[in-house]
């Protein structure tokens, strides 16, 4: 495969996030913080400018970008201040249209999304009784001429409120009368305006971050047989295919909160002085910080070499399950470091640490699991026995 280098282009994109970043500063994000409300002004500005379909075919309205290039989209908004966390499923969710949808449903929604006229931000996946084991997920679609009615729960479904459209799995066949546990669950591309109209409600979930996080609940919802994607009962498949450009992008975000962290952590450490000299001259505040670094950036090739592998086609689930597990620990250690560094001051609102520090926890657990991670390496890298 030819090596197209895209460095100019990677600068041009972090000096036009790094401008929108600059017109959203901590004070913003501070306030929606207090209040749990939705940044909808900053996501708009990402919108404005095409950032948020930068990996949209051309056709379609986006700039045909690879996936190496939304990761270092996302990697210069945390790395800026700002918060990804409110939009990166418009990147990664329209995944699963663009590859398995049929030709009039890519020609019906592709050009809205990239343009910000639908948004597609929600994926409607986990239910409260499965957690990861998705494939015990009950929520029915039945076939009922030209429409399915669906009737079940999702949980931790971020943005359903502020999303026109969501990705949703749910099962065709029952769990007893399938061959394989992988059959039976198809997706759905659900109209959330109609939907709640007919029998969808959504109650947030109020969580020690802002991520705008919902429990979905359909009674009798219709959807129509032309928004299913893909054939009916391979739905599962559909799903995972988008899975690790998902983590490799919530990966790239990590390493941008580790560069904000690192960036703040250094510039506190250089000027606040105690006892004469700046504590940054003590090898005791310097070490951390030094550490700090050295794990974000190697984190960063992993991502990196995960995003390479992503575009050229190779299996690339190890790599992006790893570049997640590193990333996201890396971020955090880096998140330590920094609130050590300010001491009392790193709790306080007004410098976002604390903020950024709650924010970057979250990945740990989210999309998938540290230990789900380790299983998966100890199984397909290592041959040892399945745990799960």
């Amino acid at each position: 495969m030819q090596h197209i280098d895209h460095s100019e282009t990677v600068t041009q994109l972090r000096d036009t996030v790094e401008r929108v970043c600059n017109d959203f500063p901590g004070e913003y994000w501070r306030a929606k913080d207090r209040e749990r409300a939705y940044p909808g002004e900053f996501v708009q500005a990402l919108t404005d400018l095409g950032l948020l379909s930068a990996l949209i075919p051309e056709e379609f309205g986006g700039s045909g970008l690879p996936l190496s290039m939304g990761s270092e989209i996302l990697k210069a908004i945390h790395e800026f201040g700002g918060n990804a966390g409110a939009c990166h499923a418009q990147m990664y969710t329209m995944g699963t249209v663009l590859r398995h949808g049929n030709a009039d449903q890519k020609k019906r929604y592709l050009p809205k999304i990239a343009s910000g006229e639908l948004r597609l931000q929600a994926f409607g996946v986990t239910e409260p009784t499965a957690g990861t084991d998705t494939t015990s997920i009950s929520t029915m679609a039945v076939r009922q001429g030209d429409h399915y009615i669906i009737n079940g729960q999702k949980v931790w479904t971020s943005r359903a409120e502020y999303s026109d459209l969501m990705v949703l799995l749910a099962r065709t066949t029952p769990k007893d009368q399938v061959k394989k546990r992988t059959d039976g669950l198809s997706v759905f591309l659900v109209d959330m305006q109609h939907a709640k109209a007919h029998g969808m409600t959504i109650k947030p979930i109020r969580t020690m971050i802002n991520h705008s996080t919902t429990e979905v609940f359909f009674d009798n919802v219709p959807v129509p047989v032309a928004n299913l994607i893909g054939e009916e009962g391979q739905g599962l498949r559909y799903i995972l295919s988008g899975m690790n450009a998902e983590r490799i992008l919530i990966a790239s975000e990590c390493i941008g909160d580790g560069r904000w962290f690192i960036k703040k952590a250094r510039d506190y450490a250089c000027e606040r002085k105690v006892f004469g000299r700046p504590i940054g001259q003590n090898q005791g505040v310097q070490f951390p910080i030094a550490r700090a670094y050295a794990e974000v950036e190697a984190a960063n090739l992993m991502v990196d070499h995960a995003a390479k592998r992503y575009e050229q086609g190779k299996p690339c689930g190890t790599q992006a399950n790893i570049s997640k597990m590193l990333a996201s620990e890396a971020a955090w250690h880096a998140g330590e470091a920094c609130i050590q560094t300010f001491g009392g001051f790193g709790v306080a609102e007004e410098y976002d640490v604390e903020r950024k520090f709650r924010e970057s926890r979250l990945y740990q657990i989210a999309p998938i699991s540290t230990n789900l991670i380790l299983s998966y390496v100890a199984e397909h890298e290592l041959g040892m026995p399945r745990s799960y």
